[in-house]
């Protein structure tokens, strides 16, 4: 399957399976001097050539990010109960003087990029300011769930950033936890019943095993102190 046909089938009761050679990374989130989140770091890399590979969705794999069989060794059931609904029909506006505010809360993927400052709520009904209206859509752009849309009044559009198709293994050194596969770039993720999902720029996909909004995360790695045991030199780094 060629690049043009990325996707990301959802497997019952097992992991995902990525198809299209789609470049797969470890992004760290990366805090300001005061501690809030603030950017994206890249860390290292993983293979993706093959036919298709598959990434764990139990968080009980000895080869993380990728399945080793584990789901099928300890039960993991992993049921699909997000809801159909497309976006624009799950979120609630935020209304501003240039900028109105999208947010479908249950996608909250516990990033916290929306926090610096003033949060991204409050800024975007002062986004008269010219400064407020810069950090309010850079807050929103930075949310890896795409459970905040910024959207520019004047041009009547979404105000997305450009992401690559690719997958981010999204790791946390300041909460001291590991997050969820960030997927980027308008990838098809498809049920295990072959039903698509709504494509979006971007959205987070559970790899803890807990959320109970499957496939997608809704914040339980951080409640549960979910921990991959990924090795890299970059998060040691931002931890020490």
């Amino acid at each position: 399957m060629s690049e043009h046909h990325r996707k990301v089938i959802v497997r019952k009761g097992g992991p995902y399976r990525v198809y299209g050679g789609v470049p797969v990374s470890i992004q760290i989130i990366t805090p300001n001097k005061e501690g809030f989140s603030w950017d994206w770091v890249e860390g290292k890399s993983f293979d993706s050539k093959g036919e298709y590979y598959e990434l764990c969705r139990c968080g009980q794999s000895k080869n993380k990010p990728f399945c080793d069989g584990t789901h099928e060794k300890v039960g993991f059931e992993g049921k699909e109960t997000a809801t159909r609904k497309p976006y624009a029909r799950q979120a609630e506006k935020i209304d501003g003087p240039t900028l109105a505010l999208n947010d479908a809360e249950q996608l909250c993927a516990f990033a916290r990029f929306c926090d610096p400052s003033d949060r991204v709520w409050g800024l975007t009904q002062e986004s008269d300011s010219p400064e407020a209206r810069e950090l309010a859509i850079r807050e929103a752009n930075h949310c890896p769930a795409g459970r905040l849309v910024m959207y520019d009044k004047k041009t009547h559009q979404d105000i997305e950033p450009k992401l690559p198709p690719s997958i981010g293994v999204v790791e946390d050194p300041a909460l001291g936890v590991s997050g969820p596969l960030w997927v980027r770039g308008g990838i098809l993720i498809e049920s295990h019943d072959g039903r698509p999902y709504e494509v979006r720029n971007r959205v987070t996909l559970c790899r803890c095993g807990a959320s109970s909004n499957m496939p997608f995360c809704n914040g339980s790695h951080a409640s549960i102190k979910f921990k991959d045991g990924i090795a890299d030199p970059a998060i040691t780094k931002h931890r020490d």
